[in-house]
């Protein structure tokens, strides 16, 4: 409903009514008009981070370690997200180390009852921009994870029912080395990660919202799905890792996309079209389940192997050095990570890269190979 989107839909909103209910938050201040900034930042603590209430994306965030840094970055967060977003409201927030990024997906019934379909882990991503979600999240070392499940769920569920919310929606939270989590925003929508819950539930997400809007006095989905095996999707970008992720808009020369069971692609763009930089550069999702972590990392692995995009750059090798990490093996990962092991990225060819370099070289692409673009054989120039 439209009054659950204004309530839920703007972060400060959804911020205040989620105290009121009982569901933790990070110590947090909204800068009013005509208020000092600094003082409202010192009654939240350093370090801290500049987030626009109307944001998403990463867009319109700064992270200030000190009051000096202050204005600076609340103008520039202020009007990158006036222009993104057409809002420059900001909010501060205390900033959480290391923490994990836990999003928990709900669907209600609009009567006060809802239920959750378990929880994805998007830890992983840079710039605050989510580049891998899994679900399950994987084991965090030395907690009960259990425990934490169903305190995320608990809160989850509370905001559901006390919103009356109807439809698919997603809580996210942040969740401390210490096992406490906190509630960051509600998305009153689906989520570009949805598939990875639609695979592991066996719930078409999108079609039980069709369904629920055609049928409102229904009650599609009165009970949680049991859970099966794992599932992880991959953000595919034309942007170049090595380049500091600038993007790299081009034709699309050549395209083939993974096949297999338990594969799944979804995607905009198709051989001979020519992608801009005037929208936002993901070109697909690939995601893939396993009946385990393990089986599901293989499969992916073998599914980035498999995907051929010609004529742009891409950071498909990025996502290709992410699935052989030891630390992303082991789920030993937070919101930190891509931003402390992948900040310097240097792709290294493998061998299937430089034969099919060689073919698309003999076949009368390329002849004249940018100086830049040498250690990547994905970025032929049209």
């Amino acid at each position: 409903r439209a009054e659950t989107m204004e309530l839920m839909g703007e972060k400060i909103a959804a911020k205040i009514f989620a105290e009121r209910v009982g569901v933790p938050t990070l110590p947090w201040a909204r800068v009013e008009s005509g208020e000092d900034i600094i003082s409202a930042a010192q009654r939240v603590g350093y370090p801290l981070l500049l987030k626009a209430s109307s944001g998403g994306g990463g867009k319109g965030m700064r992270r200030v370690e000190q009051s000096e840094y202050l204005m600076e970055a609340a103008e520039s967060a202020s009007a990158e997200a006036l222009a993104a977003f057409g809002d420059g409201t900001l909010f501060l927030e205390r900033w959480l180390d290391r923490p994990r990024h836990i999003e928990v997906q709900v669907f209600g019934d609009g009567r006060g009852q809802g239920i959750h379909l378990f929880e994805r882990d998007c830890s992983l991503q840079r710039r605050h921009q989510k580049v891998w979600e899994e679900s399950p999240a994987p084991v965090w070392g030395g907690q009960n994870l259990d425990l934490i499940r169903d305190g995320l769920y608990s809160a989850a569920l509370r905001l559901v029912q006390t919103t009356r919310y109807r439809n698919a929606g997603t809580v996210e939270f942040l969740v401390g080395s210490d096992g406490k989590f906190y509630f960051l925003e509600m998305n009153t929508r689906l989520q570009v990660e949805h598939p990875v819950t639609e695979l592991v539930t066996g719930v078409d997400l999108v079609r039980a919202q069709i369904e629920q809007a055609l049928s409102p006095h229904l009650i599609l989905l009165n009970s949680t799905p049991s859970i099966r095996g794992h599932a992880i999707e991959v953000r595919l970008y034309a942007e170049d890792p090595s380049q500091g992720f600038i993007p790299t808009p081009g034709r699309v020369e050549r395209l083939k996309w993974p096949t297999g069971a338990w594969i799944r692609v979804e995607s905009g763009i198709e051989e001979g079209q020519t992608v801009g930089v005037q929208f936002d550069s993901m070109l697909g999702k690939v995601i893939v389940w396993a009946a385990n972590r393990p089986q599901a990392l293989e499969r992916l692995r073998f599914a980035l192997e498999e995907t051929v995009i010609l004529g742009l750059g891409t950071n498909q090798n990025y996502l290709r050095s992410l699935v052989d990490h030891p630390q992303v093996r082991e789920g030993r990962f937070d919101t930190g990570f891509l931003g402390n092991e992948f900040g310097s990225f240097s792709p290294v060819p493998s061998d299937q890269d430089l034969e099919i370099w060689a073919s698309a070289s003999a076949a009368g692409w390329g002849q004249e190979i940018r100086s830049s673009q040498r250690q990547s054989p994905w970025k032929i120039p049209c």
